[in-house]
């Protein structure tokens, strides 16, 4: 399930920008189906990262994805000439997705916790210069 709609897109980036994007034939009308596909690539790239902290899918999409998602959906609707800020919006997508998935920025996602692997309580040993393959123990 996409994070963000077409009328998210619209109120973000205005329904001119998705019909020059979309309408490569030249009807007159919004490609609804690239712009599904661009939410659809976008929110699976989401998944991706969000999936490494919490539990898909979310009870509650944070209005945080949905900025991200569109952001990603709308990079992906230019096909040649990407605008500097439309490049600039993904990075910070990514980078915003990147902190999602190492902790660094939490979600609020209906009262679910991060899926952080709890401590098993036990010692761990590191020997700094013994291999345990190749002969290095014998």
């Amino acid at each position: 399930m996409p994070y963000a709609t077409q009328s998210d897109l619209a109120a973000r980036f205005g329904e001119a920008e998705l019909l020059q994007q979309t309408d490569l034939t030249g009807t007159g009308a919004i490609n609804g189906q690239a712009v599904a596909d661009a939410l659809t690539d976008a929110s699976a790239l989401i998944d991706g990262y969000v999936s490494a902290r919490y539990s898909l899918p979310l009870a509650v999409v944070p209005g945080l994805l949905v900025g991200v998602c569109c952001d990603l959906a709308r990079y992906a609707l230019y096909i040649e000439a990407v605008p500097p800020i439309v490049q600039q919006r993904r990075d910070q997508a990514i980078a915003t997705l990147r902190d999602i998935s190492l902790g660094k920025l939490r979600l609020e996602v209906g009262g679910d916790t991060p899926s952080v692997p709890a401590p098993s309580g036990l010692a761990q040993v590191v020997q700094a210069g013994r291999k345990v393959f190749g002969g290095g123990l014998r």
